[in-house]
């Protein structure tokens, strides 16, 4: 017990060391701050939420409700996928492909192409999953990757894996096309 609490304390210390060094905004490096010093009984999976909940803009951006409500949203949605991935495999290991008609054959084989090149775009997203509850846990959840600024809640609540605010994302979609066209 007397170990975790200096693990806290040191860890609290990094923190506010780590903060003095950067120039994020001040949002950012304070929520990062209280996350570290906080230790593991403050993170988002600890937090029960109330039924309901929904992030606001009246909060406090990003804070421990907000976070724990992303992080449920997206391990929910992880789940999904695998248990989808698993019946998906199930499936196809069931298949039986002696049927005598070359039309049911054929039909049996188109379906599982389908639905293993859905299964590779899921994998890709399962992916961008993952790297959102790691910013959750390192605290960088919500801030746009390329410029700090906070990422609008109506983003993150549509697509809680955005890593880039909206504008960061026109930008980005912009050259690309400009640079897919050469």
């Amino acid at each position: 017990m007397a170990e975790a609490s200096k693990k806290t304390a040191q860890t609290g210390s990094k923190a506010k060391k780590a903060s003095g060094k950067t120039a994020r905004p001040a949002g950012k490096s304070a929520a990062k701050s209280a996350a570290k010093s906080l230790g593991k009984s403050a993170t988002p999976e600890a937090i029960l939420l109330p039924e309901g909940y929904r992030p606001t803009d009246d909060e406090e951006f990003m804070n421990p409700m907000q976070l724990a409500y992303f992080r449920n949203k997206l391990e929910i949605w992880r789940a999904e996928l695998l248990n989808e991935a698993t019946e998906t495999i199930t499936d196809l290991s069931q298949e039986n492909l002696h049927r005598p008609d070359q039309m049911d054959r054929a039909q049996i084989e188109s379906n599982a192409a389908i639905d293993l090149r859905t299964r590779d775009r899921e994998r890709k997203l399962l992916q961008k999953i993952e790297a959102a509850l790691r910013r959750i846990e390192d605290g960088s959840y919500g801030y746009c990757v390329e410029t700090d600024e906070p990422i609008n809640l109506r983003r993150l609540e549509a697509r809680p894996i955005a890593s880039l605010s909206l504008h960061a994302q026109e930008q980005h979609e912009r050259n690309e096309r400009i640079h897919r066209d050469d």
